[in-house]
């Protein structure tokens, strides 16, 4: 999947949303690169001290365990939005105009229904682990330095309810599509040819 964006914009209120939303994505997208980072700070600042003062960093693995959620779910609206997750497109691929963009739709459906359940079920998740009556609002904690669970928790629905804004946007966008055939807001799908041509682009763009 090439990594410039294939998403069409023009003055519609669909378009400027999604300018709108693809700000706050940007900026989970950095929050999970910032995550990444640290870990590998935490990483080099743990083996330092383990083989300099045989002191590893207390509490290493659960440091990692908090991160994980930044790091899993923070970028997948903004992933989607650019229409880099895997898929395939064996059959879609073979697919044009409003055939492809009905198939699209209800694909897309399918997986916002999906995407709801899962921000329910996540968010009951994490309410059984925050209380504002216990010690640092929780009722769980990490195993070595009894870090609060909760803030790990809260991650997922949080993400996942981004996720679902922007899939509300996608399908607005199919909608429109079938009846006028214009394509805003959705990443096009691109050949092989066409994807090699953006990354060579972007890479002497970047040079």
């Amino acid at each position: 999947m090439a990594t410039a964006s294939m998403v069409l914009s023009d003055d519609s209120t669909l378009s400027k949303l999604d300018h709108l939303l693809l700000r706050l994505e940007r900026v989970l997208a950095l929050v999970s690169g910032l995550a990444v980072f640290s870990l590998m700070l935490l990483a080099v600042f743990s083996v330092t001290g383990r083989n300099l003062m045989n002191a590893p960093l207390p509490g290493y693995v659960d440091w990692i365990e908090q991160a994980m959620p930044l790091i899993a779910f923070m970028g997948i609206s903004f992933v989607m939005r650019e229409g880099g997750h895997i898929r395939m497109d064996i059959v879609v691929g073979q697919l044009r105009g409003r055939l492809l963009y009905i198939v699209e739709l209800v694909t897309t459906l399918a997986v916002l229904v999906l995407m709801l359940l899962l921000v329910w079920g996540s968010w009951a998740h994490f309410q059984r682990s925050f209380d504002f009556a216990a010690p640092m609002w929780s009722r769980d904690s990490s195993m070595d330095i009894a870090l609060p669970l909760w803030p790990a928790k809260l991650m997922a629905p949080i993400a996942f309810a981004v996720l679902c804004l922007r899939l509300v946007l996608q399908v607005w966008a199919y909608g429109r599509a079938v009846v006028t055939g214009e394509t805003i807001a959705v990443p096009l799908i691109a050949d092989a040819a066409t994807q090699a041509r953006m990354e060579a682009d972007q890479l002497s763009e970047n040079n």
